[in-house]
């Protein structure tokens, strides 16, 4: 007998009239329903420390209607995971980043069809370059999925980088994004400017594409895309913030 699938819990109603942002003091910008503080789900208040987040957070919950749905509001939600979850010790979130060099996904390459060889090529090589340069030594890539080691010095150069990240908010947009894209190498792109996270997405979905011009794609891939590219878009304001 087939199991009916539980029901997906009320959003809760729309309770304020309108949002807005405060500066509580130099660098962090309290966001603000009907003049009282937004508190995070650990009951913190939810601040940012750029006024262009805080701006932007501020358009989600406007934008909300008679219901607040959380899944509109990608922003929201990466800055109630920086204050809960992030703030308080961030070194193993930058830990889990550095990680990500060791096998990303640029490195990574088809065998083939020609085509989808090149798409590779030509999107991945120049982001491939920019990072080598950046660190002063090589990155290898290979064809297929057989591990492939980079060099000492090239992976000491990327965590010397790494490790030099120390604001909660952007240690926490970079993992987002490159857990997303699976490439530590396109998220620093972003980071440093190499990149828009619209270009970096869009590069990273390169195989995915290929297989979508191949297959076709159902609905509930399409809106598992969508999430992700909103998830990346959020994490790449808080990333340029700064510009």
């Amino acid at each position: 007998m087939s199991q009916t699938a539980p029901a997906a819990p009320e959003l809760p109603k729309r309770f304020y009239k309108t949002a807005s942002f405060v500066i509580a003091e130099p660098g962090r910008f309290n966001i603000l329903l009907d003049e009282r503080p937004v508190r995070t789900p650990a009951r913190n208040v939810l601040h940012v420390t750029n006024a262009r987040v805080a701006e932007k957070i501020v358009q989600e919950w406007n934008a909300q209607e008679e219901r607040i749905n959380p899944q509109t509001m990608p922003l929201t939600r990466l800055a109630n995971t920086v204050i809960d979850g992030v703030m308080a010790n961030p070194e193993p979130v930058k830990q889990d980043l550095a990680n990500y060099i060791e096998t990303d996904l640029l490195f990574y390459r088809a065998e083939g069809p020609e085509r989808l060889i090149e798409k590779q090529k030509s999107g991945w090589d120049p982001v491939v370059k920019w990072a080598s340069d950046r660190v002063g030594n090589e990155f290898r890539s290979t064809a297929g999925v057989m591990h492939i080691s980079q060099s000492d010095e090239a992976l000491a150069g990327f965590w010397q980088i790494a490790d030099r990240l120390d604001d909660p908010f952007v240690i926490a947009a970079l993992h987002q994004l490159v857990t997303i894209t699976g490439s530590a190498i396109l998220g620093f792109a972003v980071l440093e400017g190499r990149l828009s996270a619209e270009a970096a997405f869009e590069l990273s979905q390169i195989d995915e594409d290929w297989n979508i011009e191949l297959w076709g794609e159902d609905e509930e891939a399409a809106d598992r895309r969508r999430r992700r590219h909103a998830d990346a878009a959020a994490a790449g304001i808080v990333l340029t913030a700064e510009e």
